[in-house]
C-alpha cells in the first residue's frame, strides 16, 4: 500500500466512526424510556425489554464516548459519556460491598450480582478513559477503589493472574465460576486476564502507582510464559488455578487482539528487553493469524483447533481487532503483507458486516456468506467498543 492508500484508509475509518458508528449510539440505541441504552435490538432495531442490561456493554459505551471526545471535542460525545457514567457509577456499583454488578434488568434493578473480574476490568478501563478525557477526580477515585478490591479478592497471589468469578461479597463462587454460557467453568481464562491487562494499562496512564506497574508486568509475563502456546503461537483459552491448560481450541480474534494489546502494555513499562520480546511475539502471532485464519475473501475466521478451522463464521469483533493487529505488525516489521491484510479485512467488513441501512455492524456472517438473523445488533455483548477502538487506533497509527 502506498502512503496515499494508508491515508485514504485512515480517512475512511474516521468518516465511518464519526459518520456511521457513533450516530447509531447517539440515536437508535438510546433508551428513552428507562434511560441509558437499549439492552437488546434486533438487526431491524426492534427491542426486547426482557433482555438484561449488561455491565460489559455499558462500560464499553462509556469508554467509547470518552475516547471519541479525546479525538473530536464535540459536546454530544461529552453528553453521551456522562449518560453512560451515570449508569456505571450509580446503577451498576454495589454500594454495600464495592465493585460492579454483572446484570441489571430493563428498569435498572440488579438481576445478577456476581463480581466477574472481566466486568470489573472493563469498569476500570472505562473510568480511566473518562478521566483522561475529562479530568474527573470522582472517576479516578472510583477506579483506584476498584483496583484495590480486585487486588484483594481477584488476584492469585500464589500463582499469578486473576480468577474468573466471585460472589457479590467477593467470596469464592465455587461451581458458579463461568463467565458466560459459552465459556468453560474454569478458575482462570485468557480472556479475563487479557482484559485485566488492558484495563491496568489504561489505569497506569493516569495513575503511576508502582503496584499497577507490577501487576501489568506480571500479566505480560503470564501471557509470554503460560498463555501463549510456544509451539503454535496461539493463545490457550482456559486454565486451572495453577495454569494447567483445560482447553484445546483458539480464537483468531483473541490472538490478533492480544498481540497488539501486549505491545501496548509493554510499552508503558519502560523495559526495552521486555518490549523487544513482546514485539517479536506479536509479529509471530500476526504471521500465524494471517497464515491460518484468513479466508479467501479477506475476513478472519472465528475459531481453530489443531491447525484446522472449526468455526468458519466471520464475526464483527475479530474483524475490528484484525485491522489493528495487522497494522501493529506492519509498524513493527514493515512487511507490506500485514498492511494489505488490514485493508482487506476492512473491505470485507464494509461490504458484508456494515449495515448501511440501519446502522452499526451485523454480528456475524455465516458459512453461507449471509448475515445471521438470530444474532442482535445490540446486546449485553454487542456494543460500540471493538469497532470504535479499531477506527481510533488505525487512524492514529496510519494518520
Amino acid at each position: 500500500m502506498t502512503a496515499t492508500a494508508t491515508t485514504d484508509l485512515a480517512a475512511k475509518l474516521r468518516e465511518h466512526l464519526f459518520g456511521h458508528i457513533l450516530p447509531f449510539w447517539c440515536g437508535p440505541a438510546l433508551d428513552h424510556e428507562q434511560g441509558g441504552w437499549m439492552a437488546w435490538l434486533s438487526n431491524d432495531l426492534k427491542p426486547d425489554r426482557t433482555q438484561p442490561k449488561g455491565l460489559i456493554v455499558n462500560t464499553r459505551i462509556l469508554w467509547t464516548f470518552s475516547a471519541a471526545h479525546r479525538v473530536k471535542h464535540e459536546a454530544i460525545y461529552h453528553d453521551m459519556a456522562d449518560r453512560a457514567l451515570d449508569w456505571v457509577m450509580n446503577k451498576f456499583w454495589d454500594a454495600k460491598h464495592g465493585g460492579a454488578f454483572w446484570q441489571l434488568n430493563d428498569r435498572g434493578n440488579v438481576i445478577d450480582d456476581h463480581k466477574k473480574i472481566y466486568g470489573q476490568a472493563f469498569y476500570l478501563y472505562a473510568l480511566a478513559e473518562y478521566h483522561q478525557a475529562f479530568n474527573s477526580k470522582p472517576a479516578l477515585d472510583r477506579a483506584k477503589e476498584l483496583f484495590e478490591l480486585v487486588e484483594r479478592h481477584g488476584h492469585d497471589a500464589k500463582n499469578g493472574g486473576y480468577f474468573e468469578v466471585l460472589k457479590r461479597d467477593w467470596s469464592d463462587a465455587g461451581s458458579e465460576a463461568r463467565l458466560s454460557d459459552k465459556d468453560f467453568n474454569a478458575k482462570k481464562s485468557m480472556n479475563t486476564n487479557l482484559h485485566v491487562m488492558e484495563a491496568f494499562a489504561n489505569l497506569y496512564r493516569v495513575w503511576k502507582e508502582p503496584r499497577v506497574a507490577a501487576r501489568l508486568r506480571e500479566l505480560v509475563r503470564a501471557f509470554l510464559d503460560k498463555i501463549i502456546d510456544a509451539r503454535t503461537q496461539h493463545f490457550e483459552a482456559f486454565f486451572d488455578e495453577k495454569w494447567k491448560v483445560l482447553s484445546d481450541g483458539y480464537t483468531f480474534g483473541h490472538d490478533i487482539e492480544g498481540a497488539w494489546l501486549l505491545c501496548e502494555a509493554a510499552e508503558l513499562l519502560d523495559d526495552k528487553a521486555l518490549l523487544h520480546e513482546v514485539e517479536a511475539t506479536a509479529v509471530r502471532m500476526a504471521e500465524v493469524t494471517l497464515a491460518e485464519g484468513i479466508a479467501l475473501d479477506g475476513a478472519l475466521y472465528y475459531e481453530g483447533k489443531g491447525g484446522k478451522i472449526i468455526d468458519p463464521g466471520k464475526e464483527w469483533w475479530p474483524q475490528a481487532e484484525a485491522m489493528v493487529g495487522f497494522v501493529n505488525a506492519w509498524q513493527l516489521s514493515r512487511d507490506e503483507k500485514f498492511l494489505a491484510a488490514a485493508r482487506r479485512v476492512w473491505d470485507f467488513a464494509d461490504r458484508k458486516l456494515v449495515d448501511h441501512v440501519n446502522g452499526e455492524w451485523f454480528w456475524r456472517i455465516n458459512e453461507a456468506g449471509q448475515v445471521d438473523p438470530k444474532l442482535p445488533k445490540v446486546s449485553e455483548w454487542k456494543g460500540p467498543y471493538h469497532v470504535s477502538r479499531a477506527c481510533l487506533e488505525t487512524m492514529r497509527r496510519l494518520g
